[in-house]
């Protein structure tokens, strides 16, 4: 039966990649598959109770919750605040105004928790500061879409969320074993812009220093960013809250931020609940078709003759994670991140934990992975949000500019692959998910 499931499998990445909605091209091959593999009425009766089962756990109010605090973090003007802050201390730098970039992705990306969201709100404020001081458009674009997958990484992520909840790993030790990781990406991207500043001072013009007195009311100015990330990401690392207890109190520590600014009123409101109750009907609906592609998945026992092939093969358990980096550094440049964690996580975390691999580590490595394909070509979903937000920036100009990035990208994929107490250093000593 396992010749069905990769059958099956083929079916719904070819669907995906003719751009029919992932959530209907996996629910549509869960259930003909389902149905050929199983016995009518039991399979029947799975598949019209898997929806409801999928998103009735209390646990996933945790996603909603995280979108709608990113969301109103966004209208209450906080990014604004995060790149003046970081322009104050290092923009007079060389390469300071890109750096200033990718560090305001980082802490905006604490908070967001999505790729997309960072991107497009950092590409808003950060790419007229570029072209204004003169950056290359390559790069200013480049560091945009680079800067925009932190927010898929650092903690608290929907990515993140989603692989807890698909494979029932703690979400605090997935956050936990992340937080270094994020860093460690951020500080790489810096280190390609000091490099490409380094070989072409043109590209990357720095912007008037700005003295102590006016680097003090610029920090002053983050207070909102940094109590929100204390409250949200501190209180799940000192035990306070539960993530769906830290993601409440981020929501509501958001909205009351917003209306402090004076940003919030009846129609941001109504926009902004709008906005998370359409990112969550998506999320919980491709939750359901990847629950229904899975049930099949596992009727026709793809991991486990997947596992007995391997072990026929005598193949190492280090050519096994080899070979699954290329595969998802490939299927990312043709779809989104989110799409290849719910088509392959149940299948992939089965296979790697059977190898003896911790599976939060696994948990960080494939998102790692899949955040590389935001912003590699053809497919890059990054590189498409900076094109909507600059149009003037032809994609072409950023595949060029985005090549460092990537690199940036494979050598922190190395590093997590040979050194894992990057990820996994800080949940053990924590003592999160053990």
């Amino acid at each position: 039966m396992a010749w069905i499931g990769v059958a099956g499998f083929g079916i719904a990445l070819f669907l995906a990649m003719c751009r029919v909605p992932v959530a209907l091209a996996m629910a549509a091959v869960g259930i003909v598959g389902s149905l050929l593999l199983g016995d009518w009425f039991s399979s029947t009766y799975v598949i019209a109770s898997l929806p409801f089962e999928t998103i009735f756990p209390y646990g996933l109010s945790v996603v909603p919750l995280f979108i709608f605090m990113g969301v109103f973090a966004g209208h209450s003007g906080l990014s604004d605040n995060l790149f003046r802050g970081l322009i104050a201390f290092v923009g007079h730098r060389p390469g300071g105004l890109a750096s200033s970039t990718i560090g305001a992705c980082a802490v905006f990306g604490a908070i967001s928790g999505s790729s997309l969201a960072t991107c497009a709100t950092m590409g808003k404020i950060a790419l007229p500061a570029m072209e204004k001081q003169g950056y290359a458009p390559r790069l200013a674009g480049a560091v945009v879409a680079a800067g925009g997958t932190l927010g898929v990484l650092i903690p608290p992520s929907i990515l993140l969320v989603i692989y807890a909840l698909m494979t029932e790993e703690s979400i605090g030790a997935l956050f936990a074993g992340a937080l270094i990781p994020g860093i460690l990406a951020a500080a790489l991207y810096m280190i390609a812009i000091r490099l490409l500043v380094i070989r072409n001072p043109q590209m990357a013009p720095p912007t008037p220093f700005v003295p102590w007195a006016g680097r003090i009311r610029a920090l002053a100015g983050m207070w909102d960013a940094m109590v929100l990330i204390t409250l949200v990401i501190g209180g799940i690392y000192a035990g306070l809250f539960s993530p769906t207890e830290a993601a409440a109190v981020g929501a509501g520590g958001a909205l009351l931020i917003a209306a402090l600014r004076r940003r919030l009123n009846a129609a941001s409101l109504r926009n902004g609940m709008l906005e998370t109750a359409s990112m969550t009907g998506m999320i919980f609906m491709i939750l359901i078709g990847a629950t229904l592609f899975n049930f099949f998945l596992e009727q026709s026992r793809l991991t486990e003759s997947l596992l007995a092939w391997i072990t026929a093969a005598n193949l190492a358990p280090g050519t096994v994670i080899l070979a699954l980096l290329v595969f998802y550094i490939v299927l990312g440049c043709f779809m989104d991140s989110l799409s290849i964690i719910l088509l392959t996580v149940v299948p992939a975390h089965g296979l790697v934990t059977s190898l003896g691999y911790d599976p939060i580590w696994f948990g960080v490595l494939m998102v790692s992975v899949v955040e590389i394909g935001l912003i590699t070509p053809p497919i890059g979903m990054n590189l498409f949000v900076v094109k909507g937000v600059a149009p003037r920036i032809s994609l072409a100009e950023m595949s060029r500019g985005i090549l460092p990035f990537v690199g940036a990208d494979a050598i922190r994929l190395a590093l997590l692959v040979l050194l894992p107490g990057l990820v996994l250093w800080l949940p053990n000593a924590l003592g999160l998910g053990f």
